[in-house]
């Protein structure tokens, strides 16, 4: 794993090829700033009746997406670490939930753009079933709160709804059925 640094920016992250190969290592401010290929892992939050996915907002001190709604607990995937190792870290880290297994629940890899510069990004999401209780990571989560799938999916068709881009793709593969 990558060791913590006072400034995320330079926090060591694992580079990817746009086949999901791993070919190195960069600091996260060269991944961000030269569009590299990297990895994240994410965990959906459902609640123990099924009924409801933990929804928050992240801290506007983020340096990717400020400010923006996520309904994933999650982040980059660092050198030597496997997709799922990544999410389970993150889900302890931003929501202070400790598991051991996930269930996979969705992936796809995004070449898009954020601030006018290449981001590219396999995305990788997870399931866990908690009622928490949630302990947010101060630097990374303002608030969170329970939303079911139907008051998700109604705020994500609002296209002006700050939500995170990247996981805004992923949705349609974690939420249930209107049925």
């Amino acid at each position: 794993m990558a060791t913590m640094t006072s400034n995320p920016a330079d926090e060591v992250v694992a580079v990817y090829d746009s086949e999901r190969n791993v070919i190195g290592e960069a600091p996260r401010s060269v991944v961000y700033a030269d569009g590299l290929w990297h990895a994240t892992a994410g965990v959906l939050v459902r609640s123990c009746d099924g009924e409801r996915i933990y929804v928050h907002r992240r801290t506007d001190t983020k340096s990717i997406f400020p400010g923006m709604h996520d309904c994933l607990a999650g982040g980059v995937v660092d050198p030597g670490e496997t997709i799922e190792t990544a999410a389970i870290r993150e889900l302890e880290e931003e929501l202070g939930i400790v598991t051991t297994s996930l269930r996979p629940l969705t992936d796809l890899s995004w070449d898009g753009t954020w601030q006018g510069k290449p981001m590219r990004c396999h995305m990788f999401a997870f399931e866990i079933v908690s009622d928490g209780p949630f302990q947010h990571q101060a630097s990374e989560i303002v608030d969170g709160w329970w939303w079911t799938d139907a008051e998700l999916r109604e705020h994500l068709a609002d296209p002006a709804w700050p939500f995170v881009p990247d996981t805004r793709l992923l949705v349609p593969g974690m939420l249930r059925s209107l049925a």
